[in-house]
């Protein structure tokens, strides 16, 4: 993923490699004047950023790159290097207290910092790991406040659903609520898709999504650690903190397909596992997976992620309609042609706006004019959803459906949160964590 905002301190993701950029279709309504959880009288939006690693820190640097006065108050990490660091970060970009004024008070270390954080803004950025997205979300809306969300927006069923019961206190407040599902945000993503839903390629049929890369970071166990601090340092290896990588990555390539469909799919079947990267320091999720989603309307489209270092890589979707076809891709690129191979549209425009940036402009512009409203909640947690529904699929080796992954009871989230609780997932004797085995692992 590796694009960048307009500096070039941080990087959209510090740990991936290759990606992408989305996200448009919001729900729509006006915001009365007024009507808002930024303060009548005063021009400066108060922002507050919850997760302060390298998605955090560029979230930050985008909102405070967005037009008119933006001033960041207040952050909150579980860990205090990373909040040092970011914070470090921020104040040599933006000397002075115009835009960074988090004095030492504002800076909260812990797992109950982030309700002190949200208390202080008017915007809130969350970017922790996505498993506590959920609570944090339930936090912001609850405190009234604007929020951009990094996706995916939980790692189990309990985590959407608590995330579409807020997304519907979100909407009765009239607090926006941006995902970072980028390539919504992404001009040749809404341009191409505009038109395949205006019928320039007929309906879908089927389609391909990809998200085949090298695969992550690795963070191994130091002397002294908790398994809790552990699994929160290496956090991309565990379900109850990552949900596997066909959720914290491939959700980009699956968000697409159901943007392109209008719809969500009704079941999910699949395989996956693991091949290459096994290692005790790659905690419990796969490496690979390959599922097929099947629409209401018969259609399917077939997904593939995979984290293994020397293979060809591949991050795009390609769609298939009665009169033609489609493929997009990272960069700017979209093409459009008829079943002759008849070009219908196409676009590769390497001076269009940063996505990346246009999430926290359109968020900022609609809270400084009042509208229009704009909330991706429920367009997020669906297709995090999705992704989920697939791992379901993919970790069971069942046939999963659309209402048996969303009311499904299994939490993968820890009771407790705290340096020495029990996390959900231990390791034996031999240092290796318990893996998914399809045919025995119930979804």
């Amino acid at each position: 993923m590796n694009q960048k905002s307009d500096s070039t301190l941080f990087t959209r993701r510090d740990f991936v490699k290759g990606s992408a950029a989305l996200v448009g279709g919001a729900l729509i309504s006006q915001l009365p004047l007024g009507v808002s959880a930024h303060p009548a009288g005063s021009d400066v939006i108060k922002v507050a950023v919850i997760g302060c690693g390298g998605r955090g820190t560029g979230a930050a640097d985008q909102a405070l790159s967005t037009t008119g006065k933006v001033k960041l108050v207040a952050m909150a990490d579980a860990f205090k290097d990373r909040l040092d660091e970011s914070y470090k970060n921020l104040t040599t970009k933006y000397p002075g207290k115009d835009r960074v004024d988090v004095p030492e008070k504002n800076r909260f270390v812990g797992f109950d910092g982030y309700k002190q954080a949200i208390a202080l803004a008017d915007v809130v950025i969350l970017a922790t790991p996505p498993g506590f997205r959920p609570m944090h979300f339930e936090e912001a809306v609850k405190q009234g406040k604007h929020v951009f969300m990094e996706k995916p927006v939980a790692v189990d069923a309990p985590g959407i659903r608590r995330v579409l019961a807020a997304a519907e206190e979100a909407k009765k407040k009239k607090l926006n609520v941006v995902v970072g599902l980028q390539r919504r945000y992404q001009l040749h993503y809404r341009e191409a898709i505009k038109r395949l839903n205006d019928g320039a390629i007929g309906d879908i049929t089927s389609g391909q999504v990809y998200w085949n890369d090298a695969g992550v970071w690795v963070k191994p166990r130091m002397a002294g650690q908790t398994e809790m601090e552990y699994q929160m340092r290496n956090w991309y290896y565990f379900v109850w903190l990552c949900g596997d990588h066909i959720l914290e990555q491939h959700v980009h390539n699956i968000d697409v397909a159901n943007w392109v469909k209008g719809s969500y799919p009704v079941q999910a079947s699949g395989m996956g596992g693991r091949q290459v990267r096994n290692g005790k320091d790659h905690g419990e999720i796969f490496d690979h997976h390959a599922v097929e989603f099947t629409y209401a309307d018969g259609a399917v489209i077939n997904s593939q992620c995979r984290h293994m270092p020397g293979c060809t890589k591949k991050v795009a979707e390609s769609f298939q309609g009665t009169k033609g076809k489609t493929d997009l891709a990272d960069g700017g690129k979209a093409i459009l042609t008829d079943w002759k191979g008849n070009p219908i549209w196409s676009h590769r425009a390497k001076e269009d706006p940063n996505p990346y940036q246009v999430e926290h402009d359109e968020l900022f512009a609609s809270i400084r004019n009042g509208g229009p409203y704009i909330n991706n909640a429920e367009y997020g947690a669906k297709s995090t959803l999705t992704a989920i529904m697939g791992r379901m699929a993919t970790y069971s080796g069942q046939v999963i459906t659309w209402d048996e992954a969303l009311n499904s009871e299994t939490s993968v989230m820890p009771t407790t949160f705290a340096w020495d609780a029990p996390t959900p997932t231990k390791p034996d004797a031999n240092g290796f964590y318990p893996i998914p085995e399809p045919g025995k692992t119930k979804a």
